[in-house]
C-alpha cells in the first residue's frame, strides 16, 4: 500500500488540530422526527393505502426469503435459548454471521441499502432519493416486496415511533424500520403502501399474497430490545412454529431470522443467524455454516437468487448465503476475522457534514456476474469519477474507495493511545470512504479494496507517511 499526494507534516498537524472543529458539524444531518398526534395518527390510518402484491418470478435456490430482526443479544446468550436451539435445530446456524457496527438503526439502514453512510446513532435520518435500495433491484423483474411492522399504526407510517397506546411503552420505532429510511421508499406512496404492520401478514399468508421478499421486525418488547432473549427467544417461536408447517409459508423459501447487533460493545459484533424454510434440505437441518457472513450478505443472497444487478456498494463483495450460491456456481470468499471487530462507525456523511455523500462503485460486478443498476450508473457516474479522481487507496479488484489526509488525520487523534491500525481488506468499499474509527477500542480499520488483511503498525504508518511525502 502506497499513500500518494501527501502534504508535508505541517499540513498533517493542521488536519489534526482540525479534527474536533469537523466534529463539530456532527449532527448537522438528522432530521426533525415526524412525531404525529394521536388524533392526526386516526385519521391518516383512515385513509391509509395498503399493498398485497405477490409474484412468482423463479430464484435460482429460494422463491422467496423472509429477514426477520432480533435486538441487541450477545452470541451465546442467543445460542443458549431453549426456543433458538429448537429452532436452529429446523435449520441451519449461520455460526460466523456478524452485524456492521453499533448500534442499531446503521445495521437495518445498511441492509437494504449496501452501506450505513457513517451513522453511529439511532436518530431520525432519510437517505436522500438518489440512493437506492434493494427496493430498485426487485422492481427490475417485478419481484414483489413487502415490510411487516408489528405495531405500525397503519402502512406507510412515517413517524418516529409508535407507543403502547393503552401502557405507552416503546413498541413500533422507525429506526428498525429499514426501507422507511430511504426517501426513495418513503416519498413514494406506492412504495410505502407496501410498508405493513402484522395484521397485514396475517391477511396476506391466509390470503396466499405474501410477498417473495418481506422483512418482518417484531416491536420493542418481542424483539429484546426491551426485554430478555428469553422473551425474544419465546415470541420467535411461537411467530415460525405455525408457519414452518404451512404448506404455502413453506414451499421453496428461506427464512433468515438474525440480530441487528450484539449487546457488549467490547467483543466482536457476532450475532446468533439461522436459515429456516422449505428450500432448507432435509439433509442439512440442524447443521451450521461457518462461511463468513454479514448484513450486506441479505442484500448479495437476493442478487444471486434473482440474478439481479448490484447496488455498487457493500454489496457487490458480500459473501452469498451458501445454500443460494450452491445453485449459482459462486464461490464465496475466506475472511480472516483474527482483528475484525466490527464496533464503530467509520469517518462519513452522517458524521461530518464536510464529507459528501459517497458515491456507488458504478464499475463494479457482483457475485452472480452483474453490473451496477443502469439507473444508478446514470445518475453517479459523474460523481463517482469525481470522487475517484481523489483516490488515496486503491484496489486491482473491480473496487476501490477514497480515504482523504483529513480523514486518517482524524482517525490518528481518535486513536492517540491505540498500539495498531489493523487494514481490513476483506470487503471492499466500491467507492466509499469506509474508514472505520474505533471507540474505546485498540484498533481502527481501514477498508479500501482487495481481499486478505494487513496490519500496521504505528511505527509502519508514520513510515508510510514518510515515504509518501519523498515518493
Amino acid at each position: 500500500m502506497k499513500i500518494t499526494n501527501c502534504a508535508s507534516f505541517g499540513a498533517l498537524a493542521l488536519s489534526l488540530a482540525s479534527a474536533d472543529a469537523a466534529s463539530s458539524s456532527y449532527n448537522a444531518r438528522t432530521f426533525s422526527s415526524v412525531s404525529p398526534s394521536a388524533s392526526d395518527i386516526a385519521k391518516q390510518a383512515s385513509n391509509a393505502t395498503t399493498n398485497h402484491r405477490t409474484s412468482n418470478v423463479q430464484g435460482a435456490a429460494a422463491r422467496a426469503l423472509t429477514i426477520i430482526w432480533l435486538e441487541n443479544t450477545d452470541y451465546q446468550k442467543a445460542a443458549l435459548d431453549e426456543n433458538l436451539m429448537w429452532l436452529a435445530a429446523q435449520g441451519i446456524t449461520l455460526d460466523n454471521y456478524w452485524a456492521l457496527t453499533h448500534p442499531s438503526e446503521p445495521n437495518y439502514l445498511a441492509s437494504v441499502g449496501g452501506d450505513y453512510f457513517a451513522l453511529d446513532d439511532d436518530r431520525f435520518i432519510s437517505m436522500p432519493a438518489n440512493v437506492s435500495t434493494v427496493v430498485d433491484l426487485l422492481d427490475t423483474k417485478n419481484i414483489s416486496w413487502a415490510e411487516y411492522q408489528e405495531h405500525l399504526p397503519y402502512s406507510g407510517f412515517n413517524g418516529f415511533n409508535y407507543s403502547n397506546q393503552e401502557t405507552f411503552a416503546n413498541d413500533y420505532v422507525r429506526k428498525h424500520n429499514p426501507l422507511a429510511l430511504y426517501d426513495s421508499v418513503n416519498t413514494n406512496p406506492d412504495r410505502s403502501a407496501n410498508i405493513k404492520n402484522f395484521t397485514m401478514f396475517y391477511n396476506d399468508l391466509n390470503s396466499s399474497s405474501l410477498p417473495q421478499y418481506s422483512i418482518i421486525t417484531p416491536n420493542m418488547t418481542n424483539d429484546a430490545h426491551d426485554t430478555t432473549i428469553k422473551v425474544a427467544g419465546q415470541w420467535a417461536r411461537n411467530f415460525l412454529e405455525p408457519l414452518l408447517s404451512n404448506e404455502y409459508f413453506m414451499n421453496d423459501s428461506l427464512v433468515l431470522l438474525t440480530f441487528d447487533e450484539n449487546e457488549t460493545y467490547s467483543v466482536k459484533n457476532k450475532v446468533f443467524t439461522i436459515l429456516l424454510g422449505g428450500a432448507i434440505p432435509e439433509h442439512l437441518r440442524g447443521t451450521s455454516d461457518s462461511t463468513y457472513y454479514d448484513h450486506y450478505s441479505q442484500l448479495s443472497s437476493v442478487e444471486a437468487n434473482w440474478n439481479l444487478p448490484s447496488l455498487g456498494r457493500h454489496d457487490v463483495d458480500a459473501n452469498v448465503f451458501q445454500i443460494i450460491a450452491n445453485a449459482t456456481n459462486i464461490t464465496n470468499q475466506e475472511v480472516d476475522t483474527t482483528y475484525k471487530i466490527n464496533n464503530a462507525t467509520y469517518v462519513g456523511y452522517l458524521l461530518d457534514t464536510d464529507i459528501a455523500l459517497p458515491a456507488p462503485n458504478v464499475t463494479a460486478i457482483n457475485k452472480n456476474g452483474k453490473g451496477v443498476l443502469k439507473d444508478i450508473v446514470s445518475v453517479w457516474s459523474s460523481e463517482y469519477s469525481a470522487q475517484s479522481s481523489a483516490t488515496y487507496f486503491t484496489s486491482t479488484t473491480t473496487t476501490q474507495s477514497s480515504v482523504s489526509l483529513t480523514d486518517l488525520a482524524t482517525l490518528v487523534t481518535a486513536n492517540a493511545n491505540a498500539s495498531s491500525i489493523q487494514t481490513s481488506t476483506a470487503s471492499g468499499s466500491h467507492g466509499n470512504s469506509s474508514t472505520s474509527a474505533s471507540k474505546g477500542n485498540s484498533s481502527t480499520s481501514v477498508s479500501h479494496g482487495g481481499a486478505g488483511a494487513v496490519e500496521i503498525t504505528w511505527t509502519s504508518l508514520v513510515a508510510l507517511m514518510i515515504g509518501s511525502i519523498f515518493a
